[in-house]
């Protein structure tokens, strides 16, 4: 019998539930003698050995369902070493689960903190494969996450529904998008709906640069200006800040996200009407895109085929359109950020649009 133990870890996203289809699909094609244990919660199900057995049925249906059907937790990596209330060590009991139900190999769905926990797994003698699953795409070793395209699609659609409001009352609109310390979606989505002024966390902006942008395309006779910001984007001069200098000015301030803190600045160097919209949540909620789908299905596909093959401790991955499994010790730990001096970033620029330098 070949036991596999499945969870998703951190924010929910996107496929998902495509790729755990994936991953079961591809163990039944080879295998019939198969029991998955699907742990409720993420890593909290794991600690607290909280699962349901589950079989091939029971992933049927969901390649195009949001979400996750286990259900999600955030467990902060930074605390795994930390007791809980009851004085529980957590990466203890996640070991004596693993043991108890004499898995095989456990499968872990998450983002960058996921990673970091999965390879804490595999250095404590689990056998561990993972898969690349985050909005943010800012996973190390991967060029690509599944659940990122879906929120560019959403981000892209409301800046474009944006669009036609500004245009009608001459407005500037200022449209936050997902992404603390990294810029991805806040990108692609701010390029492909054609957004004037894009702020990511990677590139500090000016705030006289972005008003003067602003004033720029008034003069040449534009009647309303699309900013997309990042939630993470910062401003050169808190940008030169410690991040406990950095802590004590937003609280003394009280703003509530960046787009607001634009909003307010902005205002006070620029007769526009502002205005601000944030899509929060709904950038990782609803049914993943025709491409989300396919990468996950690739993706777990291939971590089937790892677990079978007995190839642990990898995170299943894509380069160049190619399927590649990273040892987890080389993505544990790193962000993929947005590089200033990029392609895409020059390409933008040459189209006309600002980055607030």
């Amino acid at each position: 019998m070949l036991r596999v133990g499945m969870l998703t870890s951190g924010g929910d996203c996107q496929a998902l539930n495509a790729a755990m289809r994936g991953v079961v699909k591809g163990l039944y094609a080879k295998r019939k003698d198969v029991e998955i244990y699907g742990f409720l919660d993420g890593y909290k199900g794991l600690m607290y050995s909280n699962f349901n057995v589950m079989g091939a049925k029971d992933f049927s249906g969901i390649l195009n369902k949001g979400g996750t059907i286990l259900g999600t937790s955030r467990q902060p990596f930074k605390l795994m070493r930390v007791p809980d209330e009851n004085g529980l060590d957590k990466v203890e009991a996640m070991k004596h689960t693993y043991h108890k139900l004499n898995l095989d190999c456990l499968v872990v769905l998450g983002g960058n903190g996921t990673h970091k926990t999965a390879n804490l797994l595999r250095e404590e003698g689990l056998n561990v494969v993972t898969l690349p699953k985050t909005i943010d795409n800012d996973l190390w070793g991967t060029e690509m996450t599944f659940g990122f395209q879906s929120a560019v699609d959403v981000a892209t659609e409301t800046i474009d529904r944006i669009h036609t409001t500004a245009s009608s009352h001459s407005r500037v609109f200022i449209v936050e998008v997902m992404g603390h310390k990294v810029g991805w979606v806040t990108l692609y989505a701010g390029i492909a709906s054609g957004s004037d002024i894009i702020l990511l966390p990677e590139i500090p902006y000016d705030i006289d640069a972005v008003a003067k942008a602003l004033k720029q395309r008034k003069k040449s006779g534009h009647k309303f200006s699309i900013i997309a910001i990042a939630e993470g984007a910062i401003s050169k001069e808190d940008a030169k800040l410690s991040k406990k200098e950095l802590k004590a000015k937003r609280a003394k301030e009280k703003y509530t996200c960046a787009s607001d803190e634009l909003a307010s600045r902005l205002a006070e160097k620029t007769d526009a009407e502002i205005r601000v919209a944030n899509p929060g949540h709904t950038q990782r909620g609803g049914n993943p895109c025709a491409y989300d789908r396919v990468l996950a299905t690739r993706l777990g596909a291939t971590a089937s085929e790892m677990i079978l093959e007995g190839d642990y401790g990898k995170m299943a991955g894509i380069k160049n359109n190619v399927i590649i499994r990273v040892p987890l010790e080389e993505v544990a730990g790193k962000l993929k950020y947005v590089d200033p001096e990029s392609d895409v970033i020059t390409e933008a620029k040459l189209a006309g649009i600002s980055f607030g330098e």
